[in-house]
């Protein structure tokens, strides 16, 4: 007789996933990850990696790589680790990057790269350490380079914004309140004048009422001037 033993394999395997060690079992063919650090790989990128459209995680960090990044980078459209850090890379961070839109882990620290880090809310949401040890990087969020202004924020109109410093805004504000403070000042004058003078008082009601009786007398006159214009029209 033949007898004939049954073996199932498992795969598991512990992989560092986004700076942290997790372990795959049946999803391991899922996984899209090329991890080479920590060898004493040498020479440039090959621009061939860039035709890896699937790779999630690329680790070539603690390596001897020199040259630039390569500027194809940006056809990963679904990585979301890249880490370069610890390597000779120079040149500058190419715009493609710009691509990577499901990027979450980033570090390029530890380089010779330089000039201006590419403007987009990609890039400067990341920490300034994962730019950090490139002497000759600048840009947001690192510190500004030479010649950088800050920029003019247009309105709605499209014209210039202009902030005004606190003396400047405080200015008005002070003359207003001598304006209240001075009408305060002369209302309380001339209402007390007529508490105490009954003579004053008296005075005052009468320039009242005559102001009073000339406004309605001259609105009765413009009435009846108006009545008969339309009548003549008619």
């Amino acid at each position: 007789t033949t007898a004939f033993f049954a073996r199932t394999f498992n795969d598991h395997l512990l992989v560092i996933w986004k700076g942290v060690e997790q372990e795959y079992g049946k999803i391991l063919g899922l996984l899209r990850v090329i991890d080479l650090s920590c060898n004493k790989l040498s020479g440039e990128i090959p621009q061939e990696i860039a035709s890896l459209h699937e790779l999630i995680t690329l680790n070539l960090s603690r390596n001897m790589l020199k040259g630039s990044i390569i500027k194809e980078i940006g056809q990963l459209k679904a990585l979301e680790s890249l880490d370069l850090s610890t390597n000779n890379l120079s040149g500058i961070i190419p715009e493609s990057m710009f691509d990577l839109s499901f990027l979450s882990v980033l570090d390029l620290s530890n380089n010779n790269l330089s000039g201006k880090i590419p403007l987009s809310t990609q890039l400067q949401s990341f920490n300034a350490t994962c730019f950090a040890g490139n002497s000759r990087l600048c840009g947001d969020p690192l510190n500004k380079c030479l010649g950088d202004e800050s920029p003019k924020l247009p309105n709605n109109g499209g014209t210039e914004i202009i902030v005004e410093s606190d003396e400047e805004l405080f200015e008005p504000l002070w003359f207003v309140t001598e304006m209240i403070a001075g009408f305060l000042v002369e209302f309380w004058g001339v209402f007390s004048s007529l508490l105490i003078s009954r003579s004053w008082r008296h005075k005052y009601f009468q320039l009242v009422n005559k102001l009073g009786d000339w406004i309605r007398l001259t609105m009765a006159l413009e009435t009846v001037k108006l009545q008969r214009r339309l009548r003549l029209k008619d």
